[in-house]
């Protein structure tokens, strides 16, 4: 997840970064500050409030310790209107957090700077390769087709019982996976 920081921080070059990458919704990134923006100035106001809300409630004691409680009982309200924006705030600081969450887990994480530019993979640039790269003769099966021929992974029943992205291995298939475990 990106860090709120580098968002504020340099908001250009992660827009630049999630456009190499093909973000849709680039627009995300302003509205995710906007609600930072908006978190933080609430924080204050409601920092603001308890402040206030903590200087009258001593203020107080020292009319009760003078006697005064008239003032006294005029600075309690006080401290309950306080005490009610508080939480009022709280509240709206609470919902818009969560909100902000739900947001900036949205944006994806940040392609490195040498990823060029592109949208398929004849885009991308080899820098290098190593080791044997063998030749597959005419008419070679993926192993993705062999997967299903052979039987050894289910991946519509494994994505039907725990959700998606979890395969079922099934005969010589579960006994691999089990072997390389062990």
């Amino acid at each position: 997840m990106l860090q709120i920081q580098v968002l504020r921080q340099q908001t250009a070059w992660v827009k630049e970064r999630l456009a190499v990458k093909n973000f849709a919704s680039i627009g995300l990134v302003d509205e995710v500050l906007a609600m930072d923006e908006t978190i933080r100035q609430l924080k204050i106001d409601t920092e603001t409030s308890q402040a206030a809300q903590n200087a009258a409630a001593k203020k107080i004691g020292s009319l009760m310790a003078v006697g005064d409680k008239e003032a006294a009982e005029l600075v309690k309200q006080e401290v309950a209107d306080l005490k009610q924006a508080v939480g009022s705030d709280k509240e709206k600081l609470t919902a818009l957090e969560k909100s902000f969450e739900e947001k900036i887990v949205l944006l994806p994480n940040l392609p490195n700077e040498i990823v060029p530019l592109g949208k398929v993979a004849e885009d991308n640039e080899t820098i290098s390769t190593g080791g044997n790269i063998p030749e597959l003769y005419e008419g070679a099966k993926p192993h993705w087709d062999l997967i299903k021929e052979y039987k050894l992974i289910d991946f519509e029943t494994g994505a039907s019982i725990t959700g998606r992205g979890f395969p079922l291995y099934t005969g010589k298939g579960a006994k691999l996976q089990r072997a390389l475990i062990q």
